[in-house]
């Protein structure tokens, strides 16, 4: 609906109720003449009300005291004696121009209300179909570029000016979309954009605007912080007007930002389904694929025990055979507690654990397989007791020393024990070429294989086995290269509050 200037709106207020109380003035006048058996002059006063009552809720309440103040005079200068004058002499006449003047203000203040009222209530509605409309045109988008140019165009229709949407990116932020469409944007523009996605919240909620050359920027933020700006141009007398009308304005900001918000966190939430499914989809295929080999490796591990006992095979042959089924054996088992683990069916059984019973208990399990290269053990008998699940800390030993043996360059392989304040630690220390600098965390991540460091090949499962069972049990647990000459180092420390001599201390 197109609007008159507020000069040009008063104007014709004022002209209308002055033609309007004129008009009032000429039928009274002219019923004085027409129908001289029915005198006016003391009924007159109630037409005058008419002009009051129009102008005040049509045009608003000065054009409506205008009327009243026009009217009362007019009633004075036509219909009380002395005619054609503005002198009163009767006091009832007096007091009958008052109570007009009284009565015509009082009804104009009256309609103008009515009609402020009803102006509202005509704005709130307009304002809120706008701001449904608007709503229902970004629901409908499914991606950002999609959202944004729905956002810039209704935001065009609304105020008739252009809009650009921008997002953050690097090295500059980045347009999502505009309307009308625009290739770049200037560099004072650019700068703008990024400050004012930078701005801090104002108390009230957004962000003060920024202007540059052709645009003003608005922050769209949300819980997270900003995730874009809203650049609007200034050529419109609408827009200003929006600018001005600042509930509006931050309404159709917070609808924005809400909206992109909204489409991110939906985006999150697939990405999230899709790793779930992917993880669900791995476990159920480890779990398959460990149970049908733990069958076969029983049978060759039988077979091979009895072709030793009858000799019917050659020992080195033999021997081979064991060591390799049982390492085979050992990644099934190592399968298998990676889906415990991430299935979260992993349950601790703490005691007291001496450190030597592990480190015995180890060699064991690895038994011909320290022919091919040396072991050297240093932990002395001394080292206190420690709370653990033995079991989960024979895996990690195992898988610890299983991989230095195996990419240590066929050199000796140490393991050697330690108390300090920080706590006991058993250090699995090899000769080989060591870790590749800045990933000492990243070889404890699920299926990772360095390449360029003597952990290149496996299946990547050992590591990040040891990682899962140590945090399990409250350990801590990393890896380095060795400070003393090449190799690497992976260290398995026991805090103070497991340490049993220690927790009896604290307890006494």
């Amino acid at each position: 609906m197109r609007r008159w200037p507020a000069r040009l709106d008063s104007f014709h207020g004022y002209t209308a109720t002055f033609l309007l109380v004129a008009l009032v003035t000429v039928c009274a006048l002219g019923s004085k003449r027409w129908l001289p058996s029915h005198p006016v002059d003391h009924s007159a006063d109630l037409l005058y009300l008419v002009p009051v009552i129009y102008s005040a809720s049509r045009y608003g309440l000065g054009p409506g005291i205008f009327a009243a103040v026009l009217g009362a005079l007019a009633y004075n200068f036509f219909f009380t004696p002395p005619h054609l004058t503005l002198r009163v002499s009767s006091p009832l006449d007096g007091a009958t121009v008052l109570v007009l003047l009284g009565v015509a203000l009082f009804t104009g203040r009256l309609a103008a209300r009515q009609r402020n009222q009803g102006q509202t209530a005509a704005a709130l509605a307009e304002r809120n179909a706008a701001m449904a409309s608007f709503s229902r045109a970004l629901v409908g988008a499914t991606d950002e570029p999609a959202l944004g140019r729905a956002i810039c165009q209704e935001i065009g229709r609304l105020l008739g000016s252009g809009a650009v949407l921008v997002g953050p990116g690097e090295p500059e932020p980045r347009i999502i979309a505009s309307c009308p469409p625009l290739d770049a944007l200037a560099s004072p523009d650019i700068e703008a954009a990024r400050l004012a996605m930078k701005r801090p919240a104002l108390p009230g909620g957004g962000a003060a605007p920024l202007t540059a050359s052709n645009w003003t920027f608005h922050a769209l933020s949300t819980s997270r912080g900003a995730i874009g700006t809203l650049g609007l141009t200034d050529a419109k007398d609408n827009a200003r007007a929006l600018h001005e009308d600042n509930a509006l304005l931050e309404t159709i900001l917070d609808q924005a930002a809400l909206a992109l918000e909204g489409l991110h966190l939906a985006s999150e939430v697939a990405e999230i389904e899709r790793l779930r499914e992917q993880d669900r989809l791995r476990g159920t295929l480890l779990s398959s694929v460990s149970h049908d080999l733990r069958t076969p490796l029983t049978s060759i591990l039988a077979a091979a025990a009895q072709l030793r006992r009858e000799g019917a095979a050659d020992p080195g042959t033999l021997a081979t055979l064991e060591i390799e089924a049982r390492r085979l054996d050992r990644y099934v088992a190592n399968l298998l507690d990676m889906v415990r683990l991430e299935a979260g069916t992993l349950r601790l059984r703490l005691e007291p654990v001496d450190l030597t019973d592990v480190v015995a208990g180890v060699l064991r399990d690895l038994g011909k397989g320290l022919a091919v290269s040396g072991l050297r053990v240093d932990v002395p008998t001394d080292l206190p007791l420690v709370r653990l699940d033995p079991q989960l800390f024979h895996h990690c030993l195992l898988n610890l020393v299983d991989n230095a043996l195996r990419y240590g360059g066929g050199r000796e392989v140490f393991i050697r024990g330690e108390r300090s304040a920080a706590g006991v630690s058993l250090v699995v220390l090899d000769e080989g070429p060591g870790l590749p600098p800045g990933q000492e965390r990243r070889i404890f991540e699920t299926f990772v294989r360095l390449r360029g460091s003597d952990r290149e090949g496996g299946t990547g499962l050992g590591l990040a086995i040891v990682k899962g069972f140590a945090e399990a049990m409250g350990l801590s647990v990393w890896a380095t290269n060795r400070s003393d000459g090449p190799g690497a180092a992976f260290v398995l420390q026991v805090p103070p509050a497991l340490v049993v001599q220690d927790m009896e201390v604290q307890a006494e």
